[in-house]
């Protein structure tokens, strides 16, 4: 039975009383312990321990997304569909006719051997003049000169080998693998040594295109023909990439290169090998950066240094912001010679201390910015030019990495091969265009005037 189940109606009533009188004094109590807390016991200033009460927030209607990001689905080339059968497998009893519960979506590729094609050439004879005539191969029919390899096994091979820095024999062990072709190696250099022929006429519009440039980003780094010293040169713009290996590297390189009617700006180094240029020349802040961060490092504890350093740091990063002012208008166009002019100064100013005391580390970095005073703020002075020769850095540096495993060539007729096919690859990448349709198309519109007749 109840505990209360006993007590009369006064009893309970007045039970009921004592605890409405016991909830009052707790009540009143709280309340005064809550008005001694800082700030009154709003929260505002409550202890560590007590949790503040936060305020509600609104729910704001979700923005929608301008751009799906979900996994798009490829368009199907086929479709299987997959039934149980015509009998329930829990009951055995008769199922429906089936429609379509969901798809999933499947890429694969295909298992393909190489096609071994015989072109079987007829003759045919003339019954009035008695001559013999026969049909000619041609591009149009996949024949390229007496090659026995088709136009796209060979646009393959001469990209996995540039393209993708794939070597000789892991192109056999490919080929092998998913075609069943069994190539030599010589016959793959020898198909690139094709290709490259082919693409010559293309590398000459490419530099074409590049001595017509406003801006060209320069540099050059060591590669070696058969053992022999040598140096790859790389001329780079906006949406071009040209390369060419020479035994020299002097200045007369680069002018041949460029060619003297250049009236672009130059982007390059402090190599001596671009100061025959008359024209505008930036030369590379990534590169005297470099060299104030080595001067840093090395004299960590002189604040000379340091401060000589960032003082030349700054003004560079003053011409930088004035360009990007430049750019968006904010900055009327017809001040820019003024402005580069006085940053030019500016920075000659740190320099000029340090000319005389050869004995100072500052010395050298002076020397340079006084030699080069007029080139170090170009990007000031002309729209569209870079402050570094970074593009050509980084468009160097694939052959950098490809001298690091092989040491270099073997021959001057593979070094034109490799510069040619690093020309095409390099600019075609640039534009980004499907280098395997890129390297087919050059073969098919270089060969169709080389039409070959059998054997």
């Amino acid at each position: 039975m109840d505990k209360f189940g006993d007590l009369s109606r006064e009893e309970l009533v007045g039970l009921l009383r004592e605890m409405a009188e016991r909830i009052a004094y707790l009540e009143k109590e709280n309340e005064a312990l809550r008005s001694q807390l800082p700030g009154g016991g709003d929260g505002a200033h409550a202890p560590p321990f007590v949790r503040p009460s936060r305020k509600p927030r609104s729910e704001k209607p979700r923005k929608k997304r301008g751009k799906w990001f979900g996994r798009r689905l490829e368009e199907a080339t086929e479709d299987i569909e997959h039934v149980i059968g015509e009998r329930c497998p829990d009951c055995g009893g008769l199922l429906s006719k089936p429609w379509e519960h969901a798809r999933r979506q499947v890429m694969e590729i295909p298992e393909s051997r190489i096609r071994v094609i015989d072109h079987v050439i007829m003759a045919q004879r003339c019954g009035y003049c008695g001559k013999v005539h026969h049909a000619k191969l041609s591009v149009s029919d996949g024949v390229i000169g007496k090659h026995r390899f088709g136009v796209r096994l060979m646009s393959l091979v001469t990209t996995l080998s540039t393209a993708n820095r794939i070597p000789v024999r892991m192109i056999q062990q490919v080929l092998r693998s998913l075609y069943g072709v069994r190539i030599s190696a010589g016959e793959i250099v020898e198909i690139m040594h094709k290709a490259a022929h082919f693409g010559e006429s293309e590398k000459e519009k490419i530099l074409e295109e590049i001595r017509g440039s406003p801006v060209t980003c320069n540099d050059e780094t060591s590669w070696r023909e058969d053992g022999a010293n040598g140096y790859l040169w790389c001329v780079a713009t906006e949406d071009a990439r040209y390369y060419h290996r020479d035994k020299s590297r002097g200045q007369q390189v680069s002018k041949k290169i460029l060619g003297e009617g250049y009236e672009g700006a130059l982007s390059a180094d402090f190599y001596g090998g671009y100061n025959w240029y008359d024209g505008p020349i930036q030369r590379c802040w990534s590169h005297l950066k470099r060299d104030l961060d080595a001067l840093t490092e090395k004299h960590t504890e002189d604040a000379g240094v340091k401060r000589f350093c960032d003082s030349v740091m700054a003004v560079y990063r003053r011409g930088k912001r004035i360009a990007r002012a430049l750019e968006c208008g904010k900055i009327p166009a017809n001040k820019r010679l003024a402005l580069a002019s006085a940053l030019e100064e500016q920075l000659l100013e740190i320099a000029r201390p340090w000319l005389r005391r050869e004995e100072s580390v500052q010395h050298v970095l002076s020397k340079r910015i006084k030699r080069h005073g007029g080139e170090f703020f170009t990007f000031v002075r002309y729209e569209g030019v870079p402050s570094s020769n970074n593009a050509a850095e980084r468009a160097i540096r694939p052959a950098v990495t490809a001298r690091k495993i092989s040491g270099g060539t073997r021959s001057p007729k593979g070094s034109e091969t490799k510069s040619t096919l690093m020309t095409l690859f390099g600019t075609w990448a640039l534009r980004k265009a499907d280098l395997l349709t890129e390297c087919h198309r050059m073969l098919i519109q270089s060969c169709h005037t080389h039409t070959t007749s059998p054997g």
